[in-house]
């Protein structure tokens, strides 16, 4: 087969297969795309915080006054003593695994990426393949995940507990 059906002139000159062409710039599209996704890093989208999002504005309630200081969560009523409750919506889950004392962790079970479901008898539970979290600690209980929940940090002002 001759003559140039199926082929592109390139600046210098050469004659490249029209498949060629197309896969180079498949190719470059990819890579763009993939920027343009970002991260898989799990730490990035850790790190992000409510105010990353613009949900972090001056409510005007008067409330927090501390400047960095995150959205209210929930009441401390809301948190069960040797229990939790999850925030799927701003991935964190809130523990009282003794009465007054509160502790934060992320949402996202380390195993394999799903939300824990439940917080009872001092664990977090993932609901996906059984993996339990100390509510006190985020350390790993019971596998399969082998690292522990990160801790997320809250502030307990009065009878609010709220993002950090």
């Amino acid at each position: 087969m001759t003559g140039t059906q199926g082929t592109a002139s390139t600046a210098t000159g050469r004659t490249v297969a029209r498949r060629t062409v197309v896969a180079a710039a498949g190719a470059v599209g990819l890579g763009a795309a993939l920027v343009a996704c970002g991260s898989d890093d799990p730490a990035d989208s850790a790190a992000k915080t409510p105010a990353d999002d613009g949900a972090n504005g001056d409510s005007g309630s008067g409330e927090g006054g501390s400047g960095g200081q995150g959205e209210v969560l929930a009441k401390t009523a809301d948190i069960p003593e040797g229990g939790g409750k999850v925030f799927e919506d701003k991935g964190v889950v809130v523990t009282q695994p003794t009465a007054g004392e509160f502790k934060a962790f992320s949402s996202v079970c380390t195993h394999s990426g799903c939300t824990v479901g439940s917080i009872s008898n001092g664990t977090i539970n993932c609901p996906c393949h059984g993996s339990q979290f100390d509510a006190a600690n985020g350390s790993v209980k019971k596998g399969p995940a082998t690292k522990p929940l990160p801790a997320t940090a809250i502030t307990v002002e009065g009878d609010s507990i709220s993002l950090a």
